[in-house]
C-alpha cells in the first residue's frame, strides 16, 4: 500500500470512528487531505537557517604581536597562575597582562596558521617574547621545529 493510500485509510478510519460530534467522512475531503499529506511525506527536508540575530559570530580585536614560544611536557602537572594544572595537550597560553580566561587567536605570520587559546598562566619571562603557548597550540600553528615564531594576537569577542 502506498503512503498516500495508507494515510487516507487512517484518516477515513479516524473520521468515521471519532467522537459523536465529528462530521461524517466525506470522500472528496479525505482524498484531498491524503494527497496533501502524501506530498508533504515526499518533500525533502530542508535545513532551517538561523536568524542573523541568533548567530554567534566571533569578532577579533587585534592587540599586536611579536615573538611567541611554547612550553612543553616538562611542566605538565604544575599549577598555572589560574590554579589549574598545566596540560600540554590543552590549547592554553601564558600572557603577562591579559586577564586569565581571555581567549586569543594566535596567528603564525610565517604560514598564516591560527589557533584559539585561553590565557591561564603568566609569562613569558623573556623580555622580547609576548606569549608562551602550550605544546598543542604550538603544534597547531606549526612552530614546534623552530621553538618560536612571529605571531599576531587578537582577542576573541563572542
Amino acid at each position: 500500500m502506498r503512503k498516500g493510500a495508507a494515510t487516507a485509510a487512517v484518516l477515513a478510519g479516524l473520521l468515521a470512528t471519532g467522537p459523536s460530534f465529528a462530521v461524517a467522512a466525506d470522500a472528496s475531503r479525505i482524498d484531498t487531505l491524503a494527497t496533501s499529506v502524501a506530498a508533504l511525506e515526499e518533500e525533502p527536508i530542508k535545513a532551517l537557517s538561523v536568524p542573523a540575530a541568533e548567530e554567534k559570530i566571533a569578532a577579533f580585536e587585534a592587540i599586536g604581536g611579536g615573538e611567541a614560544s611554547y612550553y612543553g611536557a616538562e611542566l605538565a602537572g604544575n599549577r598555572t597562575a589560574s590554579g589549574e594544572r598545566f596540560n600540554p595537550s590543552a590549547l592554553t597560553a601564558a600572557h603577562r597582562t591579559l586577564p586569565l580566561g581571555t581567549k586569543l587567536r594566535v596567528t603564525n605570520k610565517a604560514n598564516g596558521k591560527s589557533v584559539i587559546v585561553r590565557v591561564n598562566d603568566r609569562g613569558p619571562f623573556l623580555k622580547h617574547r609576548v606569549i608562551d603557548v602550550s605544546l598543542a597550540a604550538a603544534r597547531e600553528i606549526a612552530m614546534l621545529r623552530s621553538g618560536k615564531a612571529q605571531v599576531t594576537l587578537e582577542i576573541v569577542r563572542a
